[in-house]
C-alpha cells in the first residue's frame, strides 16, 4: 500500500506540481489550499496521512499554528515545510514545534520526494529500544505505546522527542555526540543539520521539569543523561 502524503499548500500550480511529482514516485496524495479544509478531512479521515507537507504561509491559519495542532492530534506524524520564508528562525520554530524538516522556496521536486522518503524512513524504521519499559529515576517511557511520564505525570512528546529520550535514558550516563544521535535517529540524513538536535534537546529539558538538569551538555563533545555532579539520586 503506498504511504499517504497529504499538501496543505494555497498556491494551486506549487501545490499541484507537488501532488503530481510524489504521485508520480509511488504516492498516494490530496491537496488542501487552506488549514481549514486540511483540519476538518484529517478530523474525518479513518486514514491518516503519514506524512503532511505544509507551506508556513497559509490565508486563513499560520503553518507553524497548524504544526502544533497536528501534534496534539498525532504526534508520531510526519512533517515536512515548505516556504518562501528561509530564514533560520523560522526553521528553528518549526522544528521546534515537532517538524522533521523544512525546505525554503525555491525547491527542485526531487529534493521534496527525497525529504520525503527521509521523514518516512524516521518514522518507519527507527529501531526500537531492547525493552518496552524504560525508566531511569522518574522518567518512565512506553515504547509500545509511545507514552511518556515524568514522576507518574504524562508528558506529552513528539516522535523524535520520544525517540531521542529513549536513546539517553536506556544509557544514562553515555556520551552521545550529535552526529552519533543523528546516525541513530535519522540513518545519518545528510540534508539534518546539527542545529536541529540542538533544537529538539531544548524542547526535552523543557519537558523533563526537575529533570531538565540531567539532560547535559558537554561542550564540544555532545550529550548524556545524568545526575550534576554532587547532586544525589532521589532514591
Amino acid at each position: 500500500m503506498p504511504e499517504i502524503v497529504w499538501i496543505v499548500e494555497d498556491e494551486t500550480d506549487i501545490r499541484e506540481l507537488e501532488k503530481t511529482v510524489l504521485e508520480e514516485n509511488g504516492f498516494s496524495c490530496r491537496g488542501f489550499a487552506t488549514a481549514g479544509e486540511f483540519m476538518r478531512s484529517f478530523q474525518e479521515a479513518t486514514k491518516k496521512p503519514d506524512v503532511v507537507i505544509l507551506d508556513i504561509m497559509l490565508p486563513d491559519r499560520s503553518g507553524l499554528d497548524l504544526i502544533r495542532w497536528l501534534k496534539e492530534k498525532n504526534p508520531s506524524i510526519g512533517i515536512l515545510c515548505i516556504s518562501a520564508r528561509g530564514e533560520e528562525i523560522d526553521r528553528v520554530i518549526g522544528l521546534d514545534l515537532g517538524a522533521d524538516d523544512y525546505i525554503p522556496k525555491p525547491f527542485s521536486p526531487r529534493e521534496m520526494v527525497s525529504r520525503v522518503r527521509a521523514v518516512l524512513r524516521r518514522h518507519q524504521s527507527s529501531p526500537p529500544p531492547s525493552s518496552s519499559i524504560l525508566q531511569w529515576e522518574g522518567i518512565r517511557l512506553d515504547t509500545a505505546r509511545f507514552h511518556a511520564t515524568i514522576d507518574g505525570e504524562e508528558v506529552p512528546l513528539t516522535a523524535t522527542e520520544f525517540r531521542l529520550l529513549a536513546i539517553l535514558v536506556e544509557n544514562p550516563g553515555q556520551v552521545f555526540s550529535r552526529e552519533n544521535l543523528i546516525e541513530r535517529l535519522w540513518n545519518n540524513e545528510k540534508a539534518i543539520m546539527d542545529r536541529t538536535i540542538d533544537v529538539h534537546i531544548k524542547h526535552l529539558r523543557e519537558k523533563l521539569k526537575n529533570y531538565g538538569s540531567c539532560l547535559q551538555t558537554l561542550r564540544g563533545i555532545g550529550y548524556k543523561l545524568d545526575r550534576p555532579q554532587g547532586i544525589r539520586s532521589s532514591d
